[in-house]
């Protein structure tokens, strides 16, 4: 990934990762397009060996800590993760009536057109930020960090109540995500 300094080298280690629209643009303001990204974590759970122990869709990023299942590639799952779901909002914003439709795809077409690999529309940034968790300690820390972000940003006053986010399944209720808790 371009000039991203945390690689994804061990592809069978537990990362937490970051996935950032473009430009930091707030398109996961509307739920349509929030439950698009936690559909497609579903499927890639139940048919790419994901697993998720923790997640949280903000408004214009997503902090997951993941890893692969045995013979199965994280940096694929992701690169296609990021495809799909790219192509899915994107389309989605067509059909919808999306208030600010015509910047947010100008602002997409804009970021593509400055790559050549890019055809139409870029909408995630290629870095993941990906840092593997080898120990409990620093991943219990991200649990946390990725259940205060809600906290933080003052859209709920408590993590659980939040949700786009696996708060709810580590205070005993079932979330939007089939997710495996770290203990």
């Amino acid at each position: 990934m371009s000039g991203d300094r945390y690689l994804i080298r061990d592809q069978e280690a537990i990362y937490f990762l970051t996935f950032t629209v473009i430009d930091w643009v707030d398109i996961f303001s509307r739920k349509e397009y929030r439950f698009i990204l936690t559909d497609s974590l579903n499927h890639c759970i139940a048919h790419k060996g994901l697993t998720v122990f923790a997640w949280v869709i903000m408004t214009n990023h997503m902090h997951l800590i993941v890893k692969a299942g045995k013979g199965n590639n994280l940096s694929s799952i992701i690169r296609d993760y990021k495809k799909f779901t790219a192509k899915t909002i994107i389309s989605r914003m067509h059909e919808i009536a999306e208030s600010r439709r015509e910047w947010l795809l100008n602002k997409l077409r804009y970021a593509g057109n400055r790559l050549t690999r890019i055809t139409n529309y870029k909408f995630w940034k290629d870095d993941n930020h990906a840092i593997v968790l080898d120990s409990t300690e620093l991943m219990e820390q991200k649990i946390n960090y990725i259940h205060n972000n809600p906290v933080v940003d003052m859209i709920v006053e408590e993590a659980e109540q939040y949700i786009f986010s696996s708060a709810k399944d580590y205070c005993g209720v079932r979330g939007l995500v089939n997710i495996e808790q770290l203990s």
